[in-house]
């Protein structure tokens, strides 16, 4: 079984999601988007797998707009239709961040900037806890989406969605990719420690505080990819 991660950055790392696919029996593979040195200028022109050579679909965050069709719609719009395609073939796609807002646009919703940003770790309200625990979930994003006709939502905070389902798709708002390695990688981006800063966030807490949350956070990484398999992944096609 092959597992797609769709990378639209160079520091798009699946930590235990990563694990929790290959735990499965799935094989991992990499498709990045935009690489590093292209990041300053990032409306690539890409060639896309074929989304129908892989049992599931991983598209991962990014720093960019989910509705940025002129920065990067150059590659954001083809993987939308693309994305959308495969959605409609029942090729399971599990949306992450970013991914989320891509699955929640392709499938007829929208999104745009949200009133507030979301950083740091956040308890969530949930309506099914054996599927999406309230948390602590870990959450990096300024944007959120508005829900697909015909989609279920499964959890939320007072901010923004928080994770639906809609046929064999998931979409997730949170990280649950996050260990100390990932963290570190998206800080060392260019203006990453400040963005955070800026929004008045401690970063030596931040690090505190993803670190003391690994063991306890893998583990819901590997039950909701676990849980995703079973209940998603095999659902009823549902076309758009």
């Amino acid at each position: 079984m092959r597992a797609l991660f769709i990378e639209h950055d160079h520091v798009s790392l699946g930590g235990p999601i990563w694990r929790a696919f290959e735990k499965f029996g799935y094989e991992i593979e990499r498709f990045c988007i935009v690489p590093e040195d292209k990041f300053a200028t990032p409306n690539v022109e890409v060639n896309l797998p074929n989304f129908n050579q892989y049992d599931v679909i991983i598209p991962m965050g990014a720093p960019w707009g989910a509705y940025e069709d002129d920065r990067i719609g150059n590659w954001l719009l083809p993987e939308l239709a693309a994305l959308k395609q495969a959605h409609n073939d029942g090729i399971p796609i599990f949306g992450i961040c970013f991914g989320g807002q891509l699955m929640a646009r392709a499938l007829g919703g929208s999104v745009a900037r949200s009133a507030k940003a979301e950083l740091g770790w956040y308890e969530i309200e949930s309506d099914d806890k054996t599927f999406i625990p309230t948390g602590p979930w870990f959450e990096y994003h300024w944007d959120r989406w508005t829900l697909p006709k015909g989609a279920t939502e499964i959890a939320r905070t007072e901010i923004a969605s928080q994770a639906f389902v809609m046929g064999r798709t998931l979409g997730v708002q949170f990280h649950p990719e996050i260990d100390p390695q990932v963290l570190e990688a998206w800080l060392a981006m260019e203006g990453g420690c400040a963005e955070v800063e800026a929004e008045g966030v401690d970063v030596a807490q931040l690090r505190t505080q993803t670190a003391d949350q690994k063991l306890e956070s893998d583990r819901r990484a590997f039950e909701l990819v676990d849980t995703y398999l079973r209940r998603v992944a095999t659902a009823p096609i549902e076309k758009v």
